[in-house]
């Protein structure tokens, strides 16, 4: 994996795809499954943008529903279960606390609006909502007296950059070819389809043949057809920047709040890597490279006036440990406010000169799937009969068929992780976790032969080891300790520089040599 360009030739395939976010991996498993011979390629690390910038849920959206975007919440609400059922081990259904503010949204309102949850998209493994009252329940613990009553609720939470690289992994194990750290860098088009110039990171050039082009590259959409294709785009990209802070624990519980702000928006605060809370998020439109997006310190303040409007303890910018940021890469429905425009998706077919090239504005990455499908149904007519009856035979596959670590009940997690545990003693039990959580049934593959904690080989500090890193290195496309800690985990958070600076050293020793 992660291999370098190879210089010369051109390469033929049925599908070619710019972009490596989970759109852009999720259409090439989809692909690749129903037989397609597929090309992706990513410029930076795969699902290094928008796809590692997200809340980490997989939810319907339930402020949606004010916006009566029906058919997307129903959508999204399906699709929670659908994809914890193929990949429950980085999947996992969370609670959500909606307190009752009287000033805000009348308490009918909300339940109304649950009950439209509950039943709009076909729940069925979830537990339903339950009203809460915060005076006699625990999970009223650290929040400000004023508060009384609200609801509990379901939704998932999801290892973003993981699904990425799981639907890459699986791509390629279907015969996909996905090169990251690849730029296009020119689309030529003739009556016969697409001709790509693709160059990696050592300058190393490749060209690259396909009848259809699949334009998934998310903020940089729009740059696609204009500069690459030379085309004029019909739907245009809203750009809206999404920051999230990250604090020391707020309270004990393993619940989720969803709060209403004074402003109308909604915000959450998320149980976050064991010893931390993950709160976010904003919405304001952005301009400017979506590859330099930072969190703003307006952005950090608003989060943690949100956060101390429901919390005894005030949160302050000292008490923020990281942030991210990432601009969604909106479809430009005309919408007059960042957080009211629609998180729906809009394909864009532009056939011209025999040439089709799709391109994808919009989406979330609770419905990536259900997108990946509706582009396969757009273009399996571009195709001839043959391929196109073969792709048609397979719609649906990717719903059944588990991604790589989760193949495993969806319930079944905790005994996974009692397997890991028993068969690796020397694993201290939060590190079992993780490897479960992270790789679900290739932790063991990891882990090998190893009957005790040297045989991993060195140690960087949190349970990350050499042999973890090399799994990551061989099967997940990681290069950079950023790869690595920031996106692949979230083990930067529990790193010291000092230990961020030694696996930097050995990795750097690991591409000399190479």
């Amino acid at each position: 994996m992660a291999e370098a360009v190879i210089p010369g030739g051109t390469d033929s395939y049925d599908l070619a795809i710019i972009g490596g976010g989970i759109n852009g991996c999720g259409i090439a498993r989809d692909a690749a499954g129903r037989g397609l011979k597929v090309f992706l390629c990513e410029r930076s690390d795969l699902g290094g943008a928008t796809s590692s910038a997200s809340t980490k849920l997989l939810h319907g959206g339930l402020r949606y529903l004010e916006h009566y975007e029906f058919r997307l919440v129903r959508e999204a609400l399906e699709e929670r279960e659908v994809l914890w059922g193929i990949a429950p081990h980085i999947v996992r259904p969370l609670r959500f606390v909606l307190p009752h503010v009287p000033q805000m949204r009348p308490r009918w309102m909300l339940r109304l609006g649950l009950f439209l949850y509950d039943h709009l998209g076909g729940r069925k493994a979830l537990p339903g909502t339950s009203a809460v009252d915060f005076a006699s329940s625990p999970l009223g613990e650290g929040l400000k007296p004023g508060l009384s009553v609200g609801f509990e609720y379901s939704d998932c939470w999801v290892e973003d950059n993981r699904l990425v690289v799981l639907n890459a992994r699986d791509a390629e194990r279907k015969g996909a070819r996905i090169l990251s750290r690849s730029a296009c860098t020119a689309a030529r088009s003739d009556a016969q389809g697409w001709t790509l110039t693709v160059e990696g990171e050592g300058g190393a050039r490749r060209e690259v043949r396909a009848p259809v082009l699949i334009n998934a590259a998310g903020p940089w959409a729009g740059d696609v057809v204009r500069h690459l294709a030379g085309r004029s785009p019909k739907g245009r990209v809203r750009m809206v920047q999404g920051s999230h802070i990250v604090v020391r624990k707020l309270y004990g519980h393993d619940r989720c709040f969803i709060f209403q702000n004074d402003d109308g928006r909604i915000f959450f605060t998320i149980p976050y890597e064991d010893d931390f809370t993950l709160i976010g998020t904003t919405d304001r439109d952005y301009t400017g490279d979506p590859a330099h997006v930072r969190a703003s310190e307006e952005e950090v303040s608003y989060l943690c006036r949100a956060a101390s409007a429901y919390f005894a303890r005030p949160v302050s910018e000292r008490d923020v440990v990281w942030h991210y940021s990432g601009v969604r890469p909106l479809y430009d429905d005309g919408a007059s406010a960042a957080q009211t425009a629609t998180r729906d998706y809009v394909l864009e077919l532009d056939p011209a000169g025999g040439a089709p090239m799709l391109s994808i504005f919009g989406g979330k990455i609770t419905t990536y799937r259900r997108l990946a499908e509706a582009v396969l149904d757009k273009i399996a007519p571009l195709y001839p009969p043959q391929l196109r009856a073969q792709i048609v035979a397979r719609e649906g596959w990717t719903g059944r068929a588990a991604l790589p670590g989760g193949d495993f009940p969806m319930r079944a997690f905790d005994e996974l992780r009692r397997e890991l545990s028993e068969a690796y003693p020397f694993l201290a039990p939060c590190d079992a976790v993780r490897l479960a959580r992270y790789y679900g049934t290739e932790a063991a593959s990891i882990l090998g032969k190893a009957s005790k904690a040297s045989d991993l080989g060195r140690h960087f500090g949190a349970g990350l080891t050499e042999a973890e890193i090399e799994h990551m290195r061989r099967n997940e496309w990681a290069n950079t300790s950023e790869d690595i800690l920031w996106r692949r985990s979230k083990l930067g958070l529990h790193l010291t520089k000092e230990q961020v600076g030694d696996m930097d050293h050995y990795l750097n020793g690991l591409s000399q040599v190479a």
